[in-house]
């Protein structure tokens, strides 16, 4: 099917695209010839800076299905009823890896979901575990630089990420789901999603409820062994991106159960651990799960990089009914991400198709800049105006909290069984032996490629303190390692 005559950028049709405009044939090329000029220019920018973390991805566009009532907990629209569908799109990506890396490697997966509702997008920004490394925000440039390239050697250095990890207990729980069988998942398909974060749900009475949310994976888990993922990744870097794109091209639609862990706002402060701990999971004894929706992905981008390279998640993009948590980790982010789209993407990426609201319009007093399309044509640019220009409504998206206290650099309050270790520890009796002899495994394998004793000790001693058994089925692993 013909679709008309090539064109230049500016819709002029273009005579000659094999050969460049020169001063007499085998003379110097002509300054005159545009259609070279700007095709080469347009070539050196087509890239935008990658993101720092979580720079390599794959995504997809989907569905999201309310299957149970939560209007006694939220009134966000898009949860209002049961069979209620909303547009979803989803960004699957590894965290320390560069634009080039391959898929199959053993880092966590980010789990970026953005929900296009009549009252505007909602992105939850999570992984594929229910933890994280820390607990707070400004601990995050120290942490991530541990994972990224060494600014002397130009590679990643066991040394730096074992020097981090040991001085930074708060660790031990993640470092121990990272290196266990789910460290390497087989697809993005076959893993779990979390929100990792607690968030506020509130209702119509203004009721406050803490929320965690889970994704399990209708598929199944299925993992790699650093074997398997080792081989993978050197023979198709791109695994998990071509799974993902062919299994919805062949109608194979990935889906995922949705549920929620719900605790009373009253019950957080006498809570035995700190609800808002980000290194810290909620027992499931203590707030079981609650089937709310299920989310199906059925269909693909048709270009990647409008659609997964420019796409934009912010932790901060609530809806009524949905807001943040005092969790030190989600309240970092709710600057950090908007301001990394900002610098990446430009100060209007969410005018992009893949970013902007699919079933409302953004209506905002915001003009000009990089990108800017001119929407609003000739309205007024300020509120309040009296042109019949929109206006705030007097409704907060989430209900207040009440806070108390001097300002100052503050630890978090400490609850009755806080403790970096006990976590971790219960993840590791859990296991089976070979589970647990596959994780001894992977960590004596890293810890092994340390140069300094004192490193290797410590970061021992933080498993050992979680279980004793750990600890010293992993100081024998590294002893036999390094000789």
């Amino acid at each position: 099917m013909t679709q008309g005559p090539l064109t230049t950028e500016a819709g002029a049709p273009v005579a000659d695209n094999q050969n460049s405009e020169t001063a007499g044939v085998g003379g110097p090329v002509l300054v005159q010839d545009q259609l070279l000029l700007e095709k080469l220019a347009h070539f050196n920018r087509e890239r935008i800076p990658e993101r720092v973390v979580h720079a390599r991805g794959a995504g997809a566009y989907g569905t999201f299905t309310v299957t149970a009532d939560v209007t006694r907990y939220t009134r966000a629209a898009f949860l209002s009823e049961v069979g209620k569908e909303t547009e979803t799109f989803l960004r699957f990506s590894t965290v320390a890896g560069n634009l080039g890396s391959a898929d199959a490697v053993r880092d966590p997966r980010g789990w970026a979901l953005k929900f296009y509702t009549e009252e505007g997008n909602y992105d939850l920004v999570g992984n594929n575990t229910p933890v994280f490394f820390i607990k707070d925000a400004i601990k995050f440039p120290d942490f991530i630089h541990t994972q990224k390239r060494d600014p002397y050697t130009g590679s990643q250095e066991a040394d730096n990420v074992w020097d981090f990890w040991g001085l930074s207990p708060e660790s031990t729980h993640q470092v121990t789901w990272l290196f266990g069988d789910r460290g390497i998942p087989a697809s993005y398909r076959h893993m779990d999603g979390f929100g990792s974060h607690t968030f506020q749900w509130n209702n119509e009475a203004g009721e406050v409820f803490w929320v965690k949310y889970h994704f399990k994976t209708d598929q199944g888990i299925r993992n790699l062994t650093q074997e398997e993922a080792d081989r993978l990744a050197g023979q198709d870097p791109d695994s998990h991106q071509r799974d993902l794109r062919e299994s919805i091209e062949r109608g194979d639609f990935p889906s995922w159960t949705v549920y929620v862990q719900i605790m009373p706002a009253a019950e957080a402060a006498a809570y035995r651990f700190n609800p808002f701990d980000l290194t810290k999971v909620w027992p499931h004894a203590d707030y079981p799960r609650i089937e709310i929706g299920r989310l199906e992905l059925n269909r693909n981008p048709e270009n990647v990089f409008a659609e997964v390279e420019q796409s934009v998640f912010s932790p901060a993009h609530f809806v009524p009914g949905i807001g943040p948590s005092p969790d030190k980790m989600l309240q970092g982010r709710l600057f950090a991400y908007g301001d990394a789209h900002r610098y990446r993407v430009g100060i209007n990426a969410d005018h992009l198709p893949v970013n902007r609201p699919h079933a409302t319009e953004a209506r905002t007093h915001g003009r000009d800049g990089f990108l800017y399309d001119g929407r609003h044509k000739g309205a007024k640019n300020y509120e309040p105006n009296s042109f019949g220009g929109p206006a705030e409504t007097g409704r907060a998206l989430w209900s207040a909290v009440p806070v108390t206290g001097a300002t100052g650099d503050h630890p978090a309050a400490v609850h009755a069984e806080d403790d970096d270790f006990v976590q971790a520890g219960n993840l590791y009796r859990l296991m089976s032996e070979g589970e647990r002899e596959r994780l001894v495994g992977n960590l004596a394998g890293f810890i092994a490629k340390v140069s300094r004793d004192d490193i290797a000790e410590r970061a021992i001693g933080n498993f050992r303190r979680a279980d004793d058994d750990f600890g010293k089925r992993l100081e024998a692993a590294v002893q036999a390692l390094r000789g």
